[in-house]
């Protein structure tokens, strides 16, 4: 059965949403893409780089973007940044 929304959100409102689900993934890979130790840290033992941060500071992710994170098995950067968007799309 397809079921229709009662109403949609305005767009804007949509993206904002998705920005802010975003926001935390982006700085782990942007902190990787410029750091090849942090990279390497990211794609090795992704539980200890988040737990460790960039600079000094603690990334901003919500358990559901640690858990993505953590779960994924990749081997590049790239890689890690597909299945992250794969992930992303089935929410």
């Amino acid at each position: 059965m397809i079921s229709t929304p009662l109403f949609h959100l305005p767009l804007a409102v949509q993206l904002a949403e998705q920005s802010k689900c975003m926001n935390g993934i982006s700085q782990v890979l942007a902190a990787a893409v410029v750091n090849p130790q942090f990279r390497n840290a990211l794609l090795n033992n992704p539980e200890t780089a988040l737990q460790s941060g960039y600079l000094g500071k603690a990334f901003s992710l919500t358990s559901s973007e640690k858990n993505r994170i953590v779960s994924i098995n990749a081997r590049s950067l790239t890689d890690l940044a597909n299945q992250l968007a794969i992930l992303n799309n089935k929410l």
